[in-house]
């Protein structure tokens, strides 16, 4: 059997994030062979991510950073929140994150086949599925460009926004409470303009039935239902909705009162929770 040098077990851990012990193995199985004991731990991953590929992904990363005027955020999604927390897998996330923000993708598939160490980024996260032992799956990426771009991430990292402004000179302290807002508050849109007609009609429906389940005489059932959404446009679009910080104004009234001029030109929110 070959002498195994702990310097190699510890340089090919590095090199694929497998455990001490499966770097050892592999190493002795190819007989000190670095870049064969590299192809052993890569095959065993892929069996291991193929057998947990029914699996259930539903705690995970998500991290958004800006370059520029442009913004990126992704979520890289694992089975348990200990592998979510782990320092490696969080690195990982960071890494996947940074590619996008160089290779600037078109979407969650161009991303995926974008090249990371050599190969695609689809198979790597197959890889660190089978070193890790839990599914992992890229489950979210999106990106948006404006005149200024502010990111969130909320503490624990699962939780992130992205936010856009029409002026490059926004307030670090507005841009972020805009940003911190649509992570507390989820809005559906920038304000009623943005909501689909689909989604008025689904909420002036639940209106209906409520007020015809209470009772409510047939004439007042439309002006009960349109208030209904008047309410659901107030709650759930950005601009309409109270600002956390003071619940005397709105979203709109606090950016109008720091720019009157200022725009938000849009936003992204992903959570794992």
């Amino acid at each position: 059997m070959a002498d195994i040098k702990a310097a190699d077990v510890a340089k090919l851990r590095k090199s694929t994030g497998a455990g001490m012990m499966d770097c050892k193995k592999a190493l002795q199985e190819a007989e000190g062979d670095f870049d064969k004991a590299m192809d052993l731990i890569r095959q065993k991953g892929k069996a291991i991510a193929n057998k947990r590929a029914d699996r259930e992904a539903g705690e995970g990363n998500v991290q958004a950073k800006v370059d520029g005027n442009y913004g990126a955020l992704i979520s890289l999604n694992c089975e348990t929140d200990f592998v979510a927390k782990n320092e490696d897998f969080v690195k990982f996330a960071g890494s996947i994150l940074d590619l996008a923000i160089a290779e600037k993708p078109a979407d969650l598939e161009a991303l995926k086949a974008l090249s990371m160490d050599g190969k695609p980024l689809a198979e790597v996260i197959i890889e660190r599925s089978g070193m890790i032992g839990e599914k992992l799956d890229l489950a979210f990426f999106d990106s948006m460009e404006a005149e200024k771009v502010q990111a969130y991430n909320h503490q624990g990292n699962n939780l992130a926004t992205l936010v856009g402004f029409s002026k490059a000179d926004v307030s670090e302290q507005v841009a972020k409470d805009v940003a911190m807002q649509i992570a507390a508050m989820a809005p559906v849109a920038i304000d009623e303009d943005g909501v689909s007609a689909e989604t008025i009609a689904h909420e002036k429906a639940i209106g209906r039935a409520k007020a015809i389940e209470e009772g409510k005489p047939e004439n007042i059932v439309d002006r009960i239902a349109e208030g209904m959404v008047k309410k659901f446009l107030k709650e759930n679009t950005l601009l309409n909705q109270e600002f956390t910080k003071d619940n005397k104004k709105t979203v709109a009234q606090y950016i109008s009162e720091a720019d009157k001029d200022l725009k938000v030109t849009g936003f992204l929110r992903y959570s794992v929770k």
